[in-house]
């Protein structure tokens, strides 16, 4: 979020970030489904790492030549958010790996979902679910619907791309998407 600031205050001295912890129990099921849905599907059973995820990610990556995919989980991501800068490397990447094994072993399933949603971005200098269901809705976190969680987790991968009513067709189809696996998502 520093690192964020220092960019925003380059065009704005007084530019300030968005964002307000709340505690899990008050952040909607539908997002933290939502979120898990769209971002690891398999983050209640495994231990930081998605191999069969790193594969096809990998595999992707070959075929069109260029990074394109990922394939981390929430609790890498956590890791990056925390540690690292945006920066891709190899090195970084084992860093991130180190660090997520280390969360794992600490923290509780529950706390990483509930420390990754108070600190993603979802728009340019607004952090955390609280601060994205008031910029994006004008509502809590704890009273976003099931659309509304499913909008937000569809624009966490480039959230400085889309504002507050963006809609476009990527946005309306990778929503449906997101809205048709919910229920299907274990969070703890």
């Amino acid at each position: 979020m520093r690192a964020r600031l220092e960019i925003l205050r380059e065009d704005d001295p007084k530019a300030r970030l968005r964002q307000q912890w709340v505690p899990y129990q008050r952040i909607s099921g539908h997002l933290k489904r939502a979120v898990v849905a769209a971002e690891d599907a398999k983050f209640a059973t495994h231990k930081g790492f998605d191999w069969e995820g790193i594969q096809k990610a990998y595999e992707k990556n070959l075929r069109e030549g260029e990074i394109v995919a990922g394939g981390s989980t929430i609790t890498q991501q956590l890791a990056k958010n925390l540690f690292f800068s945006g920066e891709r490397a190899w090195w970084r990447k084992a860093q991130e790996a180190v660090i997520a094994v280390m969360l794992e072993t600490i923290m509780t399933k529950r706390r990483i979902l509930e420390i990754y949603l108070n600190v993603i971005e979802w728009d340019d200098g607004v952090f955390g679910a609280e601060a994205a269901a008031r910029h994006h809705y004008g509502t809590t976190a704890a009273a976003l619907g099931a659309e509304q969680a499913a909008r937000l987790a569809a624009i966490v991968p480039s959230p400085r791309r889309y504002g507050p009513g963006s809609n476009t067709g990527y946005l309306q189809r990778r929503t449906q998407t997101i809205m048709a696996r919910m229920n299907g998502a274990q969070v703890p």
